[in-house]
């Protein structure tokens, strides 16, 4: 592992401790996110840790000059059709396989998904400025794409743990193992359109859309779907990444 993805990872759970280890304090002594809102500062900036490490170790390491410059290779929102049809389908499928096997409920009307996409930058979406911007091209350079994304997985998983034990999150009560699959599936998916389009804002916009998405189908929780999801996932983004390894689809 690199010096950049070592410092990216010592700076990322170190906040992540401080302020989650925070929210879970308050919530073994009764306090919760739905009535006592001063723990929302905690709690967000913990989700931002991969975001503010970002900038930290990229700076530190003169792999950007400034904010402006970090800005700008986040935001790299020019990009072909077909890469913003890939985020699309990547999109669909990771819900559509959750949602025939596990079954859900329909929530928001389905344009919601538009609406709530600005939102999830801050709720989620801007964590790619770190495990996709840094750790995972970082791990490519030492190990195979494949290797490099099971490692994001596990890491990404790991760092989601206290969530589970912080009351009043989205992920307080439900199965830890599913949400690995979940996250499996996910990292796949992300690491795809890293590898085929090099962008990561492609990355921040799937993650976006994929959070906003919960919105409107509300997937019963469930080891077996996020499984048979992460399965099929993994197999359609390897075969994507061969097929634009041989043709240059995305670029």
């Amino acid at each position: 592992m690199s010096k950049v993805s070592k410092h990216f990872l010592i700076v990322t759970f170190a906040i992540m401790a401080i302020c989650w280890g925070t929210c879970m304090i308050c919530s073994f002594n009764n306090l919760s996110l739905e009535t006592d809102y001063f723990l929302f500062v905690p709690y967000l900036l913990g989700g931002w840790s991969p975001t503010i490490a970002s900038y930290i170790v990229l700076k530190k390491n003169d792999r950007v000059k400034d904010f402006k410059e970090w800005l700008k290779n986040v935001f790299d929102i020019k990009h072909s059709i077909a890469s913003y049809l890939l985020v699309v389908v990547l999109s669909v499928i990771y819900v559509l396989p959750q949602c025939i096997v596990a079954g859900y409920e329909k929530g928001a009307p389905l344009y919601v998904i538009i609406v709530l996409i600005p939102v999830m930058l801050l709720g989620g979406g801007l964590e790619e400025a770190g495990w996709r911007y840094i750790l995972q091209p970082e791990l490519e350079k030492r190990c195979s794409y494949f290797v490099a994304t099971l490692i994001v997985s596990i890491i990404w998983w790991l760092w989601h743990l206290p969530l589970f034990y912080i009351s009043g999150t989205g992920q307080e009560g439900k199965s830890y193992i599913a949400f690995g699959f979940g996250v499996l599936g996910m990292a796949f998916a992300l690491a795809c359109v890293r590898k085929c389009t090099d962008s990561v804002w492609l990355c921040v916009l799937l993650h976006c859309i994929v959070n906003a998405s919960g919105g409107v189908y509300e997937i019963n929780d469930s080891v077996l779907g996020n499984a048979v999801m992460a399965g099929i996932m993994i197999v359609i983004t390897l075969f994507i990444v061969y097929l634009n390894d041989k043709k240059k689809m995305f670029r």
